[in-house]
C-alpha cells in the first residue's frame, strides 16, 4: 500500500554505500597519514563515520537502543580525540632540535624589561 518502506529501504542501502566509501577513504588517511594530527583527525572521523553507520541501522531496523549506543560512541570518540590532542601537544617539541622556552616573570625583570603595572596604568588614567 505504501512506498515508505521501500523508500527507507534504499535510502539505507545509498546511505551504507556511501558510509562505506567514506570508511575506506578514512582508513586509508590512518594508514597513510604524513602527520600525526593527520592520523588523530582521521580516526575522529571513523568515529563519525561508525556513528553514521549505528544511526542508519537503528532507522533500518528500527531499533531505537542503537541511538543510545551511537551517543555513548559520539561521547567516547570526543574524549579520545581530546586526550590524542593533548598528547600531540605535550609532545610536540621532542622532535625539534630546541624546545621553546617560556622566560618566567622575575628573570624579565632582572634582564630590565619595562611594563607598566595596572596599578600605574589606572593612576595615570585618573589624573588625567
Amino acid at each position: 500500500m505504501s512506498a515508505a518502506p521501500a523508500i527507507v529501504a534504499l535510502a539505507a542501502t545509498v546511505s551504507l554505500s556511501i558510509l562505506g566509501l567514506a570508511f575506506l577513504l578514512t582508513v586509508y588517511r590512518v594508514v597513510v597519514g604524513p602527520t600525526l594530527p593527520d592520523r588523530v583527525l582521521a580516526l575522529d572521523m571513523l568515529v563519525a563515520i561508525a556513528i553514521g553507520f549505528i544511526a542508519v541501522m537503528a532507522v533500518e531496523t528500527g531499533f531505537t537502543l542503537y541511538i543510545d549506543i551511537a551517543i555513548s560512541l559520539g561521547l567516547v570518540g570526543f574524549l579520545a580525540t581530546v586526550a590524542f590532542a593533548r598528547f600531540i601537544l605535550t609532545h610536540e617539541g621532542e622532535g625539534s632540535a630546541q624546545p621553546v622556552q617560556v622566560p618566567d616573570v622575575a628573570s624579565l625583570r632582572k634582564s630590565g624589561a619595562k611594563g607598566k603595572s595596572r596599578k600605574a596604568s589606572r593612576q595615570k588614567k585618573g589624573k588625567k
